[in-house]
């Protein structure tokens, strides 16, 4: 039995399956039409929340001030990992995600879950929502819920547009099969930024609304699925949306807000329960041009990736990482939202790899920002902390990820800096801190 709004089809739009060409002819009239008018602003219209009791004992979250709170006003750190067992990979499995993996996860002190989704297997067939695919995302996160951990569900993008293009996300039917491609090479970044299919479809995506509207639906599905469960976070709407050709700020004020306004308007009216996450874009470390976005409880999740995928590589100073820190901390508070870093991670093995992970995540304690590792469990012996078969841990690495942190701060309460090599954390009471109970999280 599904919830009330549940929408197992997908509207068509009339004009679908028209060519790329006219919108790629397209775009540099919007990128002077970007640079002319004002700054625009975009008021999605959403419904009353209409909660009901807690599930599997996590307190409904709220966004208020810049941070996330529970239903007693407490400041909470969603803090934790990355976990792509739901996605579709071209060529490839995704590891499996377990109830050893939940429980592992909360013995590192890990109180969230982003749970990366595929629209590809959402909608395989256009107009079509899979709905025993949607009973998978559901089922994972009532799993990781009785384990107390919070989810956060992302339609995930990468590293190409989808399966059709050697990447993850848009559906096989979203694609333009006359245009030529670019074979698999060792990096993917080759294929991503020079294959005209995929740049062609990736424009075609952002700039009509005719794929938009598919996407929106399958977002709808999720969310009438969910739209009940208080372990549910918040909704990741767009995994790193990538400008091009339109540069930055041209592509955030003509394309990314205006349809991620679109989408929680959409979304919203089948679920008023939850959080909204918005992404800053991937383009190097270059700054995210925000506009009005006037929704509540609304998340900003920049990834992190300065000094081990954005060069130059990381060799201890940390004042660069300190600085982006701070610029995102700043687009959050234009956005009105609270920092939540959705991605970060590095190699393990790499010169410098465990002080980095130490530099980002004391730079987060400072801000009292919540983020999530890159990633849990996959093949990669270098990036997981979990084995892709599950026969062991990078026990050397976890402890400078696995810090002790105040999870749930009452008013007058904050924690420093989480040393988890050497098991300190330090908590400031002021004198007229509010009567309320203080949760804080101790890796075992």
């Amino acid at each position: 039995m599904r919830p009330t709004g549940y929408i197992p089809t997908v509207r068509r739009v009339a004009g679908a399956g028209r060519g790329p060409l006219l919108v790629v002819a397209a775009v540099l009239l919007l990128g002077l039409a970007a640079q002319l008018v004002p700054n625009p602003r975009y008021s999605p219209r959403l419904a009353a929340a209409a909660r009901g009791a807690p599930t599997e004992g996590l307190p409904w979250l709220s966004v208020r001030d810049g941070r996330v709170v529970d239903d007693l006003g407490r400041a909470v750190l969603l803090r934790g990992y990355n976990d792509d067992a739901l996605v579709e990979y071209a060529g490839s499995p995704a590891a499996p995600l377990d109830e050893v993996d939940a429980e592992m996860m909360r013995r590192t002190g890990a109180d969230v879950v982003r749970l990366p989704i595929s629209w590809s297997l959402l909608e395989p067939v256009r107009g079509r929502i899979e709905t025993a695919y949607v009973d998978r995302i559901v089922a994972t996160v009532d799993m990781l819920n009785r384990h107390g951990l919070y989810v956060v569900p992302d339609m995930h993008f990468y590293p190409n547009w989808g399966p059709s293009y050697g990447g993850a996300g848009a559906p096989r039917w979203a694609t333009f099969p006359g245009l030529p491609d670019i074979p698999a090479v060792k990096e993917d970044n080759v294929r991503k930024n020079l294959s005209p299919a995929a740049n062609a479809a990736e424009v075609y995506f952002w700039s009509t609304p005719d794929w938009q509207d598919d996407y929106i639906a399958a977002w709808r599905a999720v969310a009438a699925a969910l739209r009940d469960h208080s372990g549910v976070a918040g909704y990741d709407l767009f995994n790193e949306p990538r400008p091009g050709p339109l540069p930055p700020p041209f592509f955030e004020r003509a394309w990314m807000w205006p349809l991620m306004s679109r989408t929680i308007e959409a979304m919203a009216a089948v679920d008023p329960n939850h959080a909204w996450v918005v992404e800053a874009t991937l383009f190097a470390d270059l700054p995210t041009f925000t506009v009005p976005l006037p929704v509540p409880n609304l998340l900003y999740s920049p990834h992190f990736y300065t000094g081990t995928l954005v060069p130059p590589k990381f060799t201890g100073d940390r004042l660069r990482i300190d600085a982006e820190m701070a610029m995102r901390q700043r687009e959050a508070a234009e956005l009105d939202a609270a920092l939540w870093v959705g991605e970060l991670g590095d190699d393990h093995n790499a010169p410098y790899g465990p002080e980095w992970a130490d530099a980002v995540l004391d730079s987060a304690d400072d801000l009292g920002a919540g983020w999530a590792w890159w990633q849990w469990r996959q093949d990669d012996d270098n990036w997981r902390i979990r084995s892709l078969d599950g026969s062991g841990y990078d026990t050397t690495f976890l402890p400078h990820v696995a810090r002790p942190y105040v999870v749930a701060a009452p008013r007058g309460v904050r924690g420093g800096r989480g040393d988890g090599v050497r098991g300190r954390l330090t908590i400031r009471v002021d004198a007229a801190h509010a009567d309320q109970p203080v949760v804080v999280a101790w890796p075992s």
